[in-house]
């Protein structure tokens, strides 16, 4: 990148940082460039460059400068081009569109350019506006992006036998491994999880199959439960914490059946 060059990125909003009095740290994912992080300027008093732009998961057209990686952007200006009406009126599509850009967020270091994952982000959200949220969804989400970010769990095969996965046959997953050990293989201690093949296969399925046969296809009861504390946990190993906008939508779920 040239340091007086404007460069002009489309990208979703992620997240904000105040910084003194009026400006704003700011940071975007984006198809062109990946993650953008810069000062916009000027941003909690501007009604004109900054008109409703900064709130989460809103789709924007950037224009910003950098001089190079390791420094903040310089956000010229943004604009609208999409605001997901649709999803910010329901509270729950809301909490689950929040999440998805949690991980992304999460899943993206600065400076590395992924398509894919733009492309990942953008698809759900459209999907989130058509149709209605399902658990199911949300984990093929979670091991689509976790394929993505290079960190996809070896869950077709034992990785210590190489046995494929057998219908009838129990399972345990290890994230220090990255994948699942059969009953043969494992000795499960007291928090080690337990997996069937029934949401094995299923979790398999789902990431790759087209985004619109999404909803044909259901986790319930303790497929459902598996599968959630399966990619849940590992994700927060992979990260080295948990992420704090699915608890959030877990307990609003809670209290708002």
């Amino acid at each position: 990148m040239s340091a007086r060059e404007s460069h002009r990125a489309t990208g979703f909003f992620l997240k904000s940082l105040s910084y003194g009095e009026s400006d704003l740290i700011v940071t975007f994912y984006s198809r062109e460039f990946g993650k953008i992080k810069g000062m916009a300027k000027g941003a909690k008093r501007s009604r004109k460059r900054f008109a409703n732009v900064f709130e989460p998961f809103s789709l924007t057209s950037i224009i910003f400068s950098q001089i190079n990686h390791d420094t903040l952007a310089f956000i010229e200006s943004c604009d609208i081009i999409d605001h997901y009406t649709a999803i910010r009126q329901d509270l729950e599509k809301t909490l689950t569109a929040s999440y998805l850009i949690d991980l992304v967020d999460h899943f993206s270091p600065e400076g590395k350019h992924n398509e894919d994952l733009f492309m990942l982000l953008s698809d759900f959200l459209a999907w989130l506006v058509r149709e209605n949220i399902s658990d199911t969804a949300i984990r093929f989400f979670e091991m689509r992006l976790l394929k993505i970010a290079g960190f996809e769990p070896a869950l077709d095969a034992c990785v210590r036998c190489k046995k494929p996965v057998i219908n009838g046959t129990s399972y345990y997953f290890y994230p220090k491994e990255g994948g699942i050990q059969c009953a043969a293989c494992a000795r499960p201690e007291r928090y080690d999880q337990s997996i069937s093949a029934g949401a094995i296969r299923t979790l398999l399925l789902g990431k790759d199959m087209e985004i619109e046969k999404m909803k044909m296809v259901f986790l319930t009861g303790n497929l459902a439960c598996e599968s959630r504390n399966i990619l849940c946990g590992f994700i927060s190993y992979v990260l080295g914490k948990e992420v704090k906008s699915l608890k959030v939508m877990e307990q609003v779920r809670r209290f708002c059946p």
